[in-house]
């Protein structure tokens, strides 16, 4: 649909040659920055069909103990440790949810609840690093991609801290999910079975901030080290399955990069079109203020996100977008994690949230369910959106901690 508006538009409204479409739609893929994706998708695909997320739920769980609610607090530990492996929501959810729901419906947990959790905290994946949106917002907004990544890692954290305390809290006010006593030796153990799990986003993220590699040479290493520990350490992949993830990465890829393609063409004929210099003169003419433009924004990308993607949303409304906010003095990297906990949210909420059908194919239960248990996560996500729009220290203190 991108692709054929901007091909009318051009060819009847602004009379440029037919090659600039060509030339348009290969420039928005040539940035080394999306070089990354494949990577971390591929590294994602690896992970997820191994017993990686197995052994992560052990490690967390065992460290949990007898807190209240500790399945669902596990729940959430483990999606945020997962999701600072792969970056990619719907794998997070499909991966954790396979593994944690059928164990907490098991327990006696709510099912609405147990279905809720799993597919809001999926989310996550989105904020903090190595976030694969985030990748396509440095792309498109001209940012740094490792500051970035920087600048999710305590809003993602937060989220995390605010969802695991409703779990307990809960957990609590109604009487299900009685943890186990805190066992040392077991806890070792299940630390000893996930060593080489949780080496994956130590890499990654010690091996961005310690200067050592870019983070598209750390998605590379990444891959390998995925690809090494399934085949040789955990002897679950054989060649073939490692293969069969490299197919099917190729091909969420693709599909990712022509959405790209088509979107930065859309996003050229907006700017040489003077759209996003308009907008600015709107905005400048009305004087609004940056908290009503921040409050205009999230009501803004709330709703876009309920009915697209997450990278057509980046890719459509960032360079609109982008050029206003720095016309108000808005940092685009505290900007951009707004961006991402709005698109987040948009992930899980009603009626067409990707991860909610993803939750309905993996865990085999009805929609009703799932919109019963999300409400609560949606509420949570969203008062943590206020917090990080209007104290922007939360994500900018990121930065200044692993960028120096």
């Amino acid at each position: 649909m991108l692709l054929t508006s901007v091909t009318v538009a051009l060819v009847f409204l602004m009379h440029v040659p037919l090659a600039a479409l060509h030339q348009n739609l290969f420039g928005s893929i040539n940035a080394h920055a999306l070089l990354a994706i494949p990577y971390f998708i591929y590294a994602g695909e690896l992970m997820g069909r191994g017993s990686v997320a197995q052994r992560l739920v052990d490690f967390v769980q065992a460290g949990v103990g007898s807190v209240r609610g500790s399945l669902g607090v596990t729940t959430v530990g483990t999606a945020t440790i997962f999701g600072s492996m792969c970056g990619v929501s719907a794998a997070a959810v499909a991966t954790i949810g396979k593994v944690m729901y059928p164990s907490m419906i098991r327990a006696g947990y709510p099912a609405s609840f147990s279905a809720g959790l799993v597919t809001a905290i999926g989310a996550i994946d989105v904020i903090i690093p190595p976030s694969v949106p985030m990748i396509v917002y440095a792309a498109a907004a001209q940012e740094s991609l490792p500051r970035l990544y920087a600048a999710g890692i305590f809003p993602g954290l937060l989220i995390a801290l605010v969802v695991g305390s409703y779990v307990v809290l809960r957990a609590w006010w109604e009487g299900f999910g009685k943890g186990v006593p805190f066992d040392g030796p077991r806890f070792a153990q299940a630390s000893l079975r996930g060593l080489w799990a949780l080496g994956a986003p130590v890499i990654i993220l010690g091996g961005i901030y310690g200067g050592v590699f870019s983070p598209t040479e750390a998605a590379a290493i990444a891959c390998v080290y995925a690809a090494l520990v399934t085949h040789f350490v955990f002897r679950e992949l054989t060649f073939i399955d490692i293969l069969d993830a490299a197919v099917a990465t190729v091909r969420f890829t693709a599909q990712i990069l022509i959405i790209v393609a088509c979107a930065g063409v859309f996003a050229w004929v907006l700017t040489v079109n003077q759209v996003p210099a308009s907008l600015v003169g709107i905005i400048n003419y009305l004087e609004v203020s940056p908290w009503q433009f921040l409050l205009v924004v999230n009501v803004l990308l709330l709703v876009t996100g309920c009915f697209l993607d997450p990278l057509s949303s980046i890719l459509l409304l960032t360079p609109l977008l982008i050029p206003v906010a720095k016309s108000l003095g808005i940092d685009t990297v505290h900007f951009g994690v707004v961006f991402m906990v709005n698109l987040a949210i948009g992930l899980f909420h009603p009626p067409f949230g990707i991860n909610i059908f993803v939750a309905q194919s993996v865990l085999g239960i009805e929609l009703k369910t799932i919109y019963r248990g999300i409400v609560p996560f949606v509420a949570l996500y969203l008062l943590v959106l206020l917090a990080i729009t209007y104290v922007p220290q939360i994500s900018l203190i990121g930065v200044r901690v692993f960028m120096g």
